[in-house]
């Protein structure tokens, strides 16, 4: 059954649903924050298709509902958190709340997390930095999804990579891609649907091309850009999985179903305070490109589709089964 609800009672019911499953009220909420805003903004594939499968996660015991993740300061520069298995978005929270004063006062700073958990729709998480005047960057490895270019077996995963920037007057410049030639969220949605997936997207387990969405979670995603997808899909490895201490995408579990121990798997976030970089060079140099891209026909800056979109929602409620 279908309703249509505002986006703040649509929120309040998502935390109710994860409160009655055993999370901790301020986790509840931070989850169907992030859950209902990226529907809002039409990422499906991180909103609420996600809903059945992090209840299937909880329940098992792969999330701790009940986690605090835990913070603390190696180095000046460094904010290293611990998501202490639970969902990530109370770990990525945390960082939005403390980042923007340490990068402001060492001009840049970094958020390692490990022991973490699917991050949804990672364009949403650096927005938040942007809005409080950062740049900001974030990789994040994902349970094995990629093969290397030329094998079959998936040692990478479909590894985000955002990366938002403050515009002047107007909502940040919001960059947000997975290595993948698509997220591996809109085949979970898709197979939820027992809908077929557009060829190119993914690789049986036998590395043919498939349009099966239950044959695609169970091979491989087609790296974007081929062989340089796969080279960026082992750089995001390295920098959200090796250097954070997280678990490689080959040793997570998935994201997916209650099967095996929890995921831990991590992300680096990285911000920087442009008043560091010499002056306020930012705001008049990125309007001016963005003027240079605006004035040719046909073209927009990345995100204005989503932008759209999260006005429509904010305006007339989000329309989905409940």
């Amino acid at each position: 059954m279908s309703r249509t609800l505002s986006i703040a009672d649509g929120i309040a019911l998502v935390a109710g649903r994860f409160e009655a499953e055993g999370a901790s009220a301020g986790n509840a909420l931070s989850v169907a924050r992030a859950l209902v805003r990226a529907e809002a903004d039409g990422l499906k594939g991180h909103g609420l298709s996600r809903v059945p499968t992090y209840l299937t996660m909880l329940r098992a015991g792969k999330i701790d509902g009940r986690a605090t993740p835990a913070a603390s300061r190696p180095r000046p520069g460094v904010l290293a958190v611990d998501a202490r298995d639970g969902f990530a978005y109370p770990a990525i929270d945390l960082v939005i709340a403390e980042l923007p004063a340490v990068a402001r006062a060492q001009g840049i700073a970094c958020a390692p997390i490990r022991n973490s958990n699917h991050c949804g729709a990672a364009g949403l998480h650096v927005e938040a930095l942007a809005e409080r005047g950062l740049v900001a960057l974030m990789f994040a490895n994902t349970p094995g999804a990629i093969a290397p270019w030329g094998g079959a077996k998936a040692v990478f995963g479909t590894n985000p990579i955002a990366f938002a920037a403050p515009l002047k007057g107007r909502e940040p410049v919001v960059v947000d891609m997975a290595m993948s030639k698509v997220a591996r969220g809109p085949i979970a949605a898709a197979h939820q649907k027992g809908e077929a997936i557009p060829e190119g997207w993914a690789l049986d387990p036998d590395g043919r091309p498939t349009t099966d969405a239950a044959a695609a979670l169970a091979g491989t995603m087609t790296p974007m850009g081929d062989a340089k997808g796969a080279t960026l899909a082992l750089m995001i490895e390295i920098l959200a999985a090796a250097l954070v201490g997280a678990h490689l995408a080959a040793e997570a579990s998935s994201f997916l179903d209650g099967e095996g121990g929890p995921p831990r798997t991590g992300q680096l976030v990285i911000a920087i305070d442009p008043a560091a970089m010499g002056g306020d060079h930012l705001a008049e140099r990125l309007s001016t490109l963005a003027g240079m891209i605006e004035a040719q026909a046909g073209t927009r800056l990345p995100g204005q589709r989503r932008l759209g979109l999260r006005r429509k929602a904010e305006a007339e409620g989000l329309t989905a089964a409940w």
